[in-house]
């Protein structure tokens, strides 16, 4: 089917919306945690590809943060290694931290950075002990015994959190014309290798680099009222009164609270959007009714 009149002029209508967006924020470093069905989707992850390298021939410099849960389970399946969660992280003994790194570091990384390239773009595929990216301290979660009521502590092996980012080597990748594109995975003091959860990643990173937006691919439309409507705009205090009351429950409260560190920490806003919609990203950047929800550290001024 040929274009029509209206056709072009929706593209030159689209464009002109973008513009102000691509001044304002030109220049500037977004983060992406690159996850969910948008990074399962081919069709999607191809759409990501682009925004990404839109992103960057427009003056804006992404960073991807991806995880990949799905596919080290897949992997771990494959060799009989049993694999259990504890708060939602992975139990990770040291065959399993060796498929972690595997896959993370080595096959999903460099699709990633493939699927860049494919698209016209640069990107450089980098783990968190390139560089002394992300330094990992040990990660222990405690539970109380039914029977004693004693609190217990848990080993979950190789589970890290970011203890500090050095920020020199992504520093000198936005000066260029390449995209960072990071797999979570630390090294700590002891000289091991640990497993950070990517959402908590991509939150330190923002935070280290100074980003203005950090944006949380999920596949949920974002945060939701207890009604079910969603939430545009969510300031940090009624973000923590949706969790204290039940509201936000289950997988969305660690993102909600790796957005709030993120703000405390001065990134200007953070967004957790559905990464099921092609082309998300360009949609919350470059339009004034944007989507997903956008984290706020104070209610804007009526």
């Amino acid at each position: 089917m040929s274009e029509t009149p209206m056709d072009h002029h929706r593209v030159a209508a689209t464009l002109v919306e973008a513009l102000p967006y691509m001044r304002r924020f030109k220049g500037d470093v977004f983060v992406v945690k690159f996850g969910g069905h948008a990074m399962a989707s081919p069709a999607l992850a191809h759409d990501f590809a682009r925004d990404m390298v839109l992103l960057k021939q427009v003056g804006i410099n992404p960073i991807v943060v991806h995880g990949g849960g799905p596919q080290i389970k897949h992997v771990l399946d494959q060799l009989r290694i049993q694999s259990d969660f504890v708060d939602g992280l992975r139990v990770t003994d040291r065959a399993t931290v060796e498929v972690v790194e595997m896959v993370l570091a080595g096959k999903i990384n460099k699709e990633i950075v493939g699927a860049i390239h494919a698209v016209g773009g640069r990107a450089v595929g980098l783990s968190g002990k390139d560089g002394r990216l992300l330094k990992a301290r040990k990660v222990t979660r405690t539970k109380r015994d039914p029977d004693s009521n004693l609190e217990q502590v848990l080993d979950l092996g190789f589970v890290g959190e970011p203890e500090a980012v050095d920020t020199t080597l992504l520093d000198h990748l936005v000066r260029t014309d390449a995209i960072p594109v990071i797999a979570p995975v630390g090294f700590g003091d002891d000289g091991h290798t640990y497993n950070i959860n990517a959402d908590t990643a991509a939150g330190a990173i923002a935070a280290a680099v100074e980003a203005r937006k950090l944006y949380m691919l999920t596949d949920v439309a974002g945060v939701l009222d207890g009604a079910g409507a969603l939430l545009n705009t969510l300031a940090a205090a009624d973000a923590r009164r949706l969790i204290a009351d039940g509201t936000v429950h289950g997988g969305m409260i660690p993102k909600i609270r790796t957005c709030l560190a993120a703000l405390e920490a001065g990134v200007s806003a953070a967004y957790i959007v559905d990464g099921r919609i092609a082309h998300v990203i360009l949609l919350e950047v470059f339009t004034e009714a944007g989507v997903g929800t956008e984290l706020v550290a104070a209610a804007p001024l009526a």
